[in-house]
């Protein structure tokens, strides 16, 4: 039997980052993946959707020349068979990439279903008898899969996930998509632009639920603006397969039910664990709704077991479960560390969505006096050269202490310019800090340092008041 200082059970972010961590520390390492190497975020999530979002944006970015004086003659078009192919290349050269790294890092790869057998044992089956090895310290990252709804067709070429719709051959004409999240906003924006009409359905008052209000309230009006049709605070109430399509009943609250026709639904409603055949009741690990409980060093309550990513439910974004997995190697190896840091989020939208930290309402939730900076983005120099004037940059302040509790950023770029005001929350930066930073002009960023500036009534590109708000029609 092969012994290891460190198994990895998933090499998606989590786990193939931990992998790398441990390699690189000098342990003996063994990872488990039962498909492609790079789990969901490099096969079926964020790699994926980001290669077929960047074409779709060149187009609308096209379509808005003539308002920079550029004409372009003829239709724009495109070819989804090229854009596929493009995508399939993408994540075989990412994939290939990290077969490289563990076999720089002597990383040995089992491929097949992994399952804890006993204390420091795992099983490895792929379609024969199970090979077994030992292991010091078991670190679980197998991630998770689309919340599917058993009531309705499960027909996965009529009711789909974004497990399948970022691999379709053909494009839909017509596309309902349940939930308004960061995957059902980044589907939409992308569908649309690639002629489908697409209509989406959020049960929750606005788009992104749990991002600060204004940001799917903006989007949502952007969405309708450009001919998306957009319900929130509507429920699904059926769906059900027709000839070539599905017939789907929503109802909007206090309104009569309405009838659609669609020739494919996307269900983007939320995640769950990958937990429950990986024989964690061998080692005594009980779950909450099939999440892994941990504490901040990634712990669980078995003896040199750890769990990482989405399996332990903390927070579900690539980048997290690869902080994670730092953590849990560390820890694993006798090193005391801990995950505190504020992770950022990004929805590829267009235009862009960036935040981290606390919202405006979680902020008042906690009872914190608070203080709100907001920025338009318009108003920037740099915006206004470029010809990307929509959005704006809220910052959330604690008016007692100063400190930066959160900025949120709708606008382009955000995705990229966030990581300036993530860097000032890991290392507890005061908002008087991020005014005081010195930002190059002109950039779009600049934003950010203005909303601060707001937020300490010290804006110097913005008339005195007292109070700002973001009016959403």
């Amino acid at each position: 039997m092969k012994h290891f200082d460190i198994a990895v059970l998933g090499a998606g972010p989590g786990g193939y980052i931990a992998a790398l961590k441990a390699g690189q520390m000098g342990a003996s390492v063994a990872v488990v993946e039962k498909g492609h190497l790079g789990g969901t975020c490099l096969n079926n999530g964020c790699i994926p959707s980001k290669a077929l979002l960047a074409p779709a944006e060149l187009m609308h970015r096209i379509s808005q020349g003539r308002s920079l004086g550029v004409s372009v003659d003829g239709d724009v078009s495109f070819d989804w068979s090229a854009i596929q192919k493009r995508k399939d290349k993408v994540l075989k050269n990412l994939r290939g990439g990290i077969a490289g790294l563990f076999k720089a890092r002597r990383v040995e790869l089992f491929t097949g279903l992994a399952k804890i057998d006993s204390p420091g044992k795992v099983a490895v089956t792929d379609g024969g008898p199970a090979e077994l090895f030992s292991a010091d310290k078991i670190i679980v990252a197998t991630g998770s899969a689309p919340i599917r709804i058993d009531a309705w067709p499960g027909d996965p070429n009529l009711v789909c996930t974004s497990d399948e719709a970022l691999h379709w051959p053909a494009l839909p004409k017509r596309l309902l998509i349940v939930g308004g999240g960061v995957i059902g906003c980044e589907f939409a924006c992308m569908m649309h632009q690639y002629g489908v009409a697409v209509t989406v359905v959020e049960m929750l008052p606005t788009l992104l639920p749990g991002m600060e209000d204004e940001l799917g309230l903006t989007l949502a009006k952007d969405f309708r603006r450009r001919g998306m049709a957009i319900h929130v605070g509507t429920k699904v109430e059926s769906i059900v397969a027709s000839d070539g399509g599905a017939v789907v009943t929503i109802a909007e609250a206090g309104q009569a039910a309405q009838t659609l026709e669609v020739d494919k639904v996307l269900v983007s409603i939320g995640r769950r664990p990958v937990t429950d055949e990986i024989g964690l009741e061998n080692v005594g690990i009980t779950t909450d709704r099939g999440f892994v409980t941990v504490g901040d060093d990634m712990r669980t309550s078995a003896a040199d077991v750890y769990c990482i990513g989405d399996a332990n439910g903390r927070c579900l974004l690539a980048h997290a479960a690869s902080a994670q997995g730092v953590v849990a190697v560390e820890n694993a190896l006798g090193h005391c560390r801990v995950y505190d840091s504020p992770v950022p989020g990004a929805v590829y939208t267009f235009p862009e969505i960036g935040a981290v930290g606390l919202t405006t309402s979680q902020a008042r939730q906690r009872g914190l006096p608070i203080s709100i900076g907001v920025f338009p983005i318009g108003h920037l120099g740099k915006a206004m050269a470029v010809g990307h004037g929509e959005g704006f940059v809220k910052v959330v302040r604690h008016r007692e202490t100063d400190e930066l509790l959160g900025v949120h950023m709708l606008g382009h770029n955000a995705t990229e310019c966030i990581a300036a005001a993530g860097c000032m929350l890991h290392t507890r930066a005061s908002t008087s800090d991020l005014a005081e930073a010195i930002f190059a002009h002109p950039t779009i960023s600049e934003a950010i340092k203005e909303s601060a500036e707001d937020a300490l009534g010290m804006a110097l590109h913005l008339p005195p008041r007292k109070v700002h708000k973001i009016t959403v029609e």
